[in-house]
């Protein structure tokens, strides 16, 4: 069956045939029969295992090699032809030598194997936001996450014609090699390699590869922007719905805020809340002089350890069905899986099969999920998905979020004085780490606009293109630092966070439609305290008034840092060090 007649991807296509030598070539059609005759193959090979049907209709377990098991940001590279422009925060090897080094390890690295050619899209297929890519591979998990995570099959090469414009990926698992794990992307050619890796985040090359590392780049070259963020809408009592979009570091509630569920007072009042994106956001400039954001993933690839009734019961209830789990400890008792916080007590099951395949007993001291395992679950599946989820054109943006996890700098929530400020708050994110992660609490970590391990070239020409972006935007969207991690003066959580975050979104959105004045701060405009609905929480004003208040030694502190960090980074805009600098004046006057 001929697929598609485009010559320059045929041509390509043969090329890395030759490179690779597999036994056979299977393009992925997207027909339903063919992911079943997929599955039954990885089942019998070795790579799945088939869950309790009635149970968990359509799920899989995978196990991944113990080496293999997140992703490699030291193995990662941006090469493009300066390694000054993929900047400090990226590893660069020369294009020439990384070429060299790729074509040795994938000669021969399918042989005795099927190459499996995935066509897939990014964003709904034939939409303003779409972009295509083609990723060849000799692995079956990595065809039935694609999947799941993106739009594939033959309507791709459909859409794409006679077009040269495609994002080619190219993934081997090889012999797994410590040593010689490369993920690799050209962004002068708009190709990606990953080599000797089957875990996820580094072979999967739609997600952070694609969606993110070589879309920040087209992005800068076509005039929009690839953002690793959230998109959450909101329906008010009036029935007016929303949208923002949220950028967090790891550990900071990101995924619990795209899933949101309204605290029973704003449920009663009408409120709703409705997922349209978890971790990526494309977005553009629309005809209205409005920023327009769409998701381009079609499935969610989430962290399963933690994932409960109580913490996210829409992202559990996405995991049901259809699902791919990895690293998850097996119950035998009934054929489903479990990982760690999924339920507690006398409900963990007495003996499971734990992330390496062998024997765990309840009680045991090692962990039988890997902190890192993962479910890769369809976006259908999910209670709260939006109605817009598949609009071409995306959704409006009213406010873009960011945040961190700091114990007494960040107030609760501040606004920016405009979109350059907006810009600088975002530069200067960070999150403390916390015991759990690292073993040392209240270490800062700077992790721009959250797109630290995900920006594909120079962090401080990211910044300018922030910049130049705010300038094409007529109707431009609020910007606005939440932290829901402030502590009080005991060490405990002093906001409730989850679902009553949507208190705090209330008066983001309110401050949008100019429906509710605020006070102005060194760090911006501030809510006042009697303005944050605590309704139904055991809370004061006054309680509220404490996570608002801003320390001015703390903030001098922290005005020192962002520019110790600011001088590592360069290629800093003038007008990021004029919001620094306008800071710390504003501090010193306080």
């Amino acid at each position: 069956m001929e697929f598609t007649k485009n010559q320059a991807v045929l041509s390509w296509i043969q090329e890395k045939i030759d490179l690779c030598q597999p036994d056979s070539v299977v393009w992925i059609d997207g027909s339903q029969a063919q992911v079943d005759e997929i599955r039954a193959l990885a089942v019998s090979e070795g790579t799945m295992i088939k869950l309790n049907q009635e149970k968990l209709p359509d799920c899989y377990l995978h196990r991944t090699d113990p080496d293999d098991v997140a992703r490699v940001e030291d193995r990662t590279f941006i090469c493009c032809e300066k390694e000054e422009d993929a900047g400090p925060t990226n590893h660069w090897m020369a294009p020439d030598q990384m070429y060299a080094k790729l074509n040795t390890l994938f000669q021969g690295s399918m042989k005795g194997r099927v190459m499996y050619v995935i066509p897939y899209s990014m964003g709904v297929i034939g939409s303003p936001f779409a972009k295509y890519g083609i990723e060849l591979t000799d692995s079956t998990y990595v065809v039935l996450n694609m999947v799941i995570m993106t739009r594939v099959g033959t309507a791709v090469l459909d859409a794409l014609g006679d077009s040269d414009d495609f994002i080619k990926g190219l993934h081997s698992y090889a012999t797994l090699s410590k040593e010689d794990k490369y993920i690799v992307h050209m962004p002068q050619n708009n190709e990606i390699f990953s080599i000797n890796s089957n875990y996820g985040g580094n072979v999967l090359q739609g997600k952070k590869c694609f969606a993110l590392r070589i879309a920040s780049n087209l992005g800068r070259q076509e005039g929009w922007m690839a953002e690793h963020m959230l998109i959450l809408g909101l329906k008010n009592p009036k029935g007016e719905v929303r949208y923002v979009t949220a950028a967090f570091p790891s550990a900071c509630g990101k995924t619990n805020l795209a899933m949101l569920i309204p605290p029973e007072g704003y449920k009663k009042d009408g409120w709703e809340a409705w997922t349209v994106g978890d971790d990526i956001a494309w977005l553009r400039v629309g005809e209205d002089g409005r920023l327009w954001a769409v998701n381009p993933e079609h499935g969610f690839f989430g962290v399963a350890p933690g994932t409960n009734k109580k913490s996210n019961p829409n992202a559990l209830e996405c995991t049901k069905r259809g699902t791919i789990y990895t690293n998850v400890a097996y119950n035998p008792a009934d054929g489903t899986v479990w990982w760690d916080g999924l339920t507690k007590g006398d409900e963990i099951p007495e003996t499971l099969i734990d992330w390496n395949g062998q024997e765990w007993h309840r009680g045991d001291a090692k962990k039988p999920a890997h902190p890192n395992s993962r479910f890769t679950a369809p976006a259908e599946n999910c209670p709260c998905l939006s109605d817009q989820y598949e609009n071409p054109n995306g959704v409006p943006i009213s406010a873009i979020i960011f945040g961190g996890r700091r114990a007494k700098t960040a107030p609760l929530v501040y606004q920016s004085r405009d979109w350059d400020h907006g810009v600088f708050i975002g530069s200067s994110m960070a999150s403390e780490t916390t015991a759990a992660a690292t073993g040392a609490v209240g270490v800062v970590r700077r992790d721009p606009f959250a797109m630290l391990p995900f920006c594909g070239y120079h962090m401080g020409d990211y910044w300018q293109h922030w910049l130049d972006m705010g300038k094409k935007i007529a109707n431009q969207p609020k910007i606005f630092h939440v932290n829901w991690f402030r502590l009080d003066d005991e060490g405990n959580f002093a906001w409730p966070g989850f679902g009553d975050n949507l208190r705090v979104l209330d008066w983001i959105l309110k401050r949008c439609f100019q429906e509710i004045d605020a006070v102005e701060t060194p760090l911006g405009y501030e809510p006042r305290p009697e303005d944050i609905n605590i309704e139904g929480l055991d809370m004061t004003v006054e309680d509220v008034a404490k996570l608002l208040s801003v320390d001015k030694g703390l903030w001098l502190e922290e005005v020192d840092a962002i520019r110790a960090y600011y001088d590592k980074i360069g290629r800093v805009p003038a007008e990021l060090q004029d919001s620094l600098n306008t800071l710390e004046a504003k501090l010193q006057e306080a």
